[in-house]
């Protein structure tokens, strides 16, 4: 069954609308984004969080000391890097669930070799991380059946069922998606964790 993640949570409202719907994870932007949140606010937003729901912490070649900070005062499960990071890097966070990013092009199948073993799974995003845009699924059809696939990239209520039954991802992830005007939309959430669900 495919689960659901809702990436870029930053408010109260957001972690409102997650308590509600309950997807299986949420992510907290630490890298430079328009939806990056601080240390103290992500710590409060997770404080407030229902507890089933996973968090998975957003880091670009951030210093491996403030990565293990962040997650420890913010209890993350999961720590998902979106940059250079290389596998040994990957490696040090013993702790951890680890998700490592890659652009979803022709050389994904040899990106992910070269960190087999050093992540838990591969996120596959769109080459502007957050920008809503898609990459051709074609990519990575059937690198499910052999690796954990996070996809992400241009995900939304209107596709995600096509997501889903062309690359049967083991999780898929939204952030663009699913806003509004001032954070997330529950209308757009509901309608993206429904579809998820009766698809995965």
């Amino acid at each position: 069954m495919t689960e659901a993640k809702i990436c870029g949570i930053k408010n109260q409202s957001d972690v409102e609308i997650i308590n509600d719907l309950k997807p299986d994870y949420i992510g907290l932007v630490f890298a430079k984004s328009k939806r990056q949140v601080t240390l103290e606010k992500a710590a409060e937003l997770s404080k407030n969080l229902d507890g089933k729901i996973k968090k998975v912490g957003v880091f670009v070649d951030e210093d491996p000391e403030k990565v293990t900070k962040i997650a420890k005062a913010c209890e993350l499960d999961i720590l998902q890097f979106h940059g250079k990071e290389s596998p040994e890097y990957c490696s040090s966070f013993k702790d951890y669930e680890i998700w490592k990013s890659f652009v979803g092009d022709e050389n994904i199948i040899e990106n992910i070799k070269k960190y087999d073993g050093c992540a838990d799974a591969f996120l596959v995003d769109s080459s502007v991380p957050g920008s809503g845009k898609k990459f051709d699924w074609n990519n990575i059809k059937g690198l499910s059946e052999s690796y954990k696939i996070i996809l992400a990239g241009g995900l939304n209520p209107e596709n995600i069922a096509e997501a889903v039954e062309k690359v049967k991802p083991q999780v898929v992830d939204v952030s663009s998606g699913v806003e509004g005007n001032n954070g997330k939309s529950r209308e757009k959430v509901e309608k993206f964790i429904g579809e998820v669900r009766l698809h995965g």
